[in-house]
């Protein structure tokens, strides 16, 4: 899926649902919104060999370190040009012109928005070009991405084809209840959106992500592999069917290693990588795979669904008082009548924008802590199942960090407003040493 994608469909999951998760709000920086590979426990009380945290080959640290600063420009830079760009499109009135094309075209307030928004969102996302080409380019300088640029431009061109459709559905019931209601409009379209957001997560793992790769059924692609993952899930007493368990061809485009949760319900599914079958040992990715049935069974994403809804009505309400105040000072000399107005969108993007990126640091905090506990539930379910899963579990972060090219030693404000997931020196050492069997006691999430 595109970095722009991500970028509408932030707005629409905090209109409806919350990005940052997006991390497009939050931000595209970690990629798809995946969840990294897991980290492991020790089963028995002796220290394992080798060092103790993450320490990748000079060569590779000098090359992560170096990546991670052309990311770090990349994030601040995108932001900067994304809130100047709105800026200066409510400044020159571009949205009104829009909006006046719209109401000369029909009067119907669906048929506006059908107009509006795709004029609109193109001519955001065409000026945002430079970003999403910089992006796909840092990606391919460092190996990360070996799709070719007629592929990414058919991603592209696809998800923006789906962009555009939610942001239509939502924009139009957005402004309708805003003009319905306008002093409640804030609890009311939050209501109102809620169920969208709900069904974009449902659909998404069959409507939306085989659009971008391919998926088979793990115990088709992999049968030997799925008969040891099956072992596992019974060990853990769980119920994950294996045709809930999916091989996603990531080698057709990338060259690094992962492994995600995705859908609710009846389209909850784990998938892995080919890449990550291809670079680790089996034990290593039942190591993988105990994390990803880790955020499976601990509802991660229904909390995560949750998580985002409160900070979607926070986000609604305070937007209410500032876009209600901004309109009242300077609504007549940029053309927009009122909240209800479909030429305040780049106001209310502009105000999202801000909110999201200050939000940034609280919700990879939160998202560090749901990590974190899928890691521990990944050391508790594969204890008993391999030997010697500490050096298993350490091979696995060892291949993440360096397929994947994580800088080693990152400072605490690098953690707080890059890391939605736990350093990887932080997991291995937490690998090397969680052993609570050793002390007679029970294991948290796994009896």
């Amino acid at each position: 899926m595109t970095r722009r994608m991500h970028r509408w469909l932030e707005f629409v999951l905090v209109l409806c649902a919350l990005a940052l998760l997006s991390p497009s709000s939050l931000h595209a920086q970690q990629s798809t919104e995946r969840t990294p590979l897991p980290a492991a426990a020790s089963s028995t009380g002796a220290q394992p060999a080798g060092p103790q945290g993450y320490q990748p080959p000079p060569s590779v640290a000098s090359e992560a370190l170096s990546y991670a600063r052309a990311r770090h420009r990349l994030y601040f830079g995108d932001f900067l040009y994304s809130i100047m760009l709105l800026v200066l499109l409510i400044r020159w009135r571009i949205a009104p012109r829009f909006r006046d094309w719209a109401e000369r075209a029909s009067p119907n307030g669906f048929l506006q928005a059908l107009i509006f928004s795709p004029l609109f969102i193109l001519t955001m996302d065409v000026l945002s070009l430079p970003s999403a080409v910089w992006a796909h380019s840092l990606a391919r300088q460092y190996h990360e991405s070996i799709q070719g640029w007629g592929s990414w431009l058919l991603d592209s061109l696809k998800g923006e084809a789906i962009g555009l459709a939610i942001a239509v559905v939502v924009v139009w019931i957005f402004y309708a209840v805003v003009r319905k209601s306008p002093k409640r409009w804030w609890l009311y379209s939050w209501l109102a959106l809620l169920p969208v957001l709900v069904l974009l997560f449902f659909v998404s793992p069959f409507l939306i992500e085989p659009l971008f790769f391919q998926y088979r059924p793990l115990e088709q692609a992999q049968p030997a592999l799925s008969a040891e993952i099956e072992q596992l899930v019974r060990h853990a007493g769980l119920d994950i069917p294996q045709d809930r368990i999916f091989e996603m061809t990531a080698s057709a485009k990338l060259n690094s290693v992962n492994a995600y949760v995705t859908g609710i319900g009846a389209s909850k599914r784990v998938v892995i990588w080919d890449t990550t079958i291809e670079k680790m040992t089996p034990p290593e990715i039942l190591f993988v795979v105990g994390h990803e049935m880790g955020h499976y069974v601990l509802h991660h994403l229904w909390k995560g669904m949750a998580a985002a809804a409160v900070a979607i009505l926070i986000f609604l309400f305070i937007g209410h008082r500032a876009l209600s105040a901004l309109l009242a000072r300077a609504g007549g000399r940029w053309g927009i009548r009122g909240p209800g107005d479909l030429a305040s969108l780049p106001v209310l993007l502009l105000l999202l924008s801000l909110f999201t990126f200050l939000l940034t640091p609280i919700g990879n905090a939160v998202s560090r802590y749901i990590e974190h506990q899928a890691d521990q539930f990944g050391l508790e379910v594969v204890h008993g199942v391999i030997p010697n899963p500490s050096d298993a579990a350490a091979g696995a972060f060892e291949i993440l960090g360096e397929v994947d090219l994580e800088a080693p030693n990152p400072t605490w404000i690098e953690k707080v407003w890059f890391y939605d997931h736990p350093p990887l020196d932080e997991r291995i050492r937490f690998a090397r040493s969680y052993d609570p069997w050793s002390n007679g006691q029970s294991p948290e999430f796994v009896k």
